[in-house]
């Protein structure tokens, strides 16, 4: 099984929010996921990334791509959450 970690659209119109999540590289975005590693609330100020990080590593060693938007998303994050 190859894995991305990716965002999970949730929210209503207008007004969204994301969860960063593993999930089979060949689902669609919204569906089925194996396990939730963080959130991102665009509509915040400040620390609107977080991320639990033990577990994004424990996935980033087993093999998991993180995928083009996240990582964009990431680098332009100067400050992220770390729990």
């Amino acid at each position: 099984m190859s894995a991305t970690i990716r965002l999970m659209r949730f929210g209503k119109r207008k007004q969204p929010f994301y969860r960063i999540v593993v999930l089979d590289k060949r689902k669609k975005r919204d569906g089925a996921y194996i396990e939730r590693v963080g959130t991102y609330n665009p509509l915040l100020e400040g620390q609107n990334i977080e991320i639990v990080k033990e577990r994004f590593e424990n996935w980033r060693q087993k093999g998991a791509q993180i995928s083009d938007g996240l990582k964009k998303l990431l680098s332009d994050q100067k400050r992220i959450l770390y729990s």
